[in-house]
């Protein structure tokens, strides 16, 4: 897929008042510092449309991008919250539930996972809260040129192996480096076939 076109249009923090013209929305989600925002810009190929922070959790809003005026990217807070409070935990935590559970245009949940890791219970209780409410997702991992390929590669079978001890069938699997634009086309094809469907 070819992308022409990628604009900033709203940023909010009730999923009522994102955009009402019904395009489909792929939207990314990742504990905080997981790398979302460079990953969004990678894809679109604008160095500065997501905004990136060397500070975790800078994104605190759900932000639509429209990208080629026919669907659009959303890029949510990060769950795993860096240094806020527990009430700002609690507000975080009730937009992002709310937009993934009641927002009828999201068509996939792309959830973020930092590929130099361990798998983190994090993570692993978000994505089992996904399947539980039946939520169309697929897992990206992030930073894959950060370490050899045969560190990245035991990462990502540990965990295919911890996630296959809950999951008949694994969700589709991406790997990505924002740096290297490694995944890119495969992330892309993949939005055009869903669209295409």
């Amino acid at each position: 897929m070819q992308i022409n076109s990628a604009t900033f249009v709203v940023s909010n923090t009730d999923f009522r008042k994102c955009p009402d013209d019904n395009f489909p929305e792929f939207a990314f989600i990742g504990r905080s510092n997981v790398g979302k925002s460079s990953l969004i810009n990678m894809l679109v190929s604008k160095k500065d449309l997501a905004k990136t922070s060397s500070k975790p959790g800078k994104t605190l809003l759900i932000n639509h991008f429209l990208i080629n005026e026919k669907f659009y990217i959303v890029d949510l807070p990060g769950y795993g919250f860096a240094k806020v409070s527990k009430t700002q935990r609690d507000k975080l935590r009730t937009i992002i539930e709310n937009y993934v559970l009641l927002r009828p245009q999201l068509t996939n949940l792309f959830v973020l996972i930092d590929s130099r890791l361990e798998p983190q219970k994090i993570d692993l209780e978000f994505i089992e809260w996904l399947g539980e409410n039946s939520v169309p997702f697929s897992i990206v991992f992030t930073k894959s040129d950060k370490q050899s390929k045969a560190k990245l590669s035991e990462n990502i079978e540990k965990y295919k192996s911890v996630l296959l001890e809950a999951w008949e069938n694994l969700p589709p699997i991406f790997i990505t480096s924002s740096e290297k634009k490694t995944g890119k086309e495969e992330v892309l094809n993949y939005i055009e076939k869903i669209l295409n469907n």
